[in-house]
């Protein structure tokens, strides 16, 4: 969760936005986007991924064994 945290902040102040406009370009609220960076544990994956569609990016699945 960690590592999506991070790259969630990082890659909205590259590209200069707020939050206010990362939650309306995702079309998700400003608390989720508040919630989703300050690393709530129950959220809403569709969500997630529509934050990250914005940056090409979608929530997967990783094999623990390869780390």
């Amino acid at each position: 969760m960690n590592a999506l945290i991070v790259f969630v902040k990082a890659k909205r102040k590259e590209l200069g936005l707020t939050q206010e406009d990362l939650a309306l370009n995702a079309g998700v609220g400003l608390r989720f986007v508040r919630d989703l960076e300050q690393g709530k544990k129950t959220l809403r994956l569709d969500k997630v991924n529509d934050v990250l569609a914005l940056f090409g990016k979608e929530v997967g699945v990783i094999d623990q064994s390869a780390e």
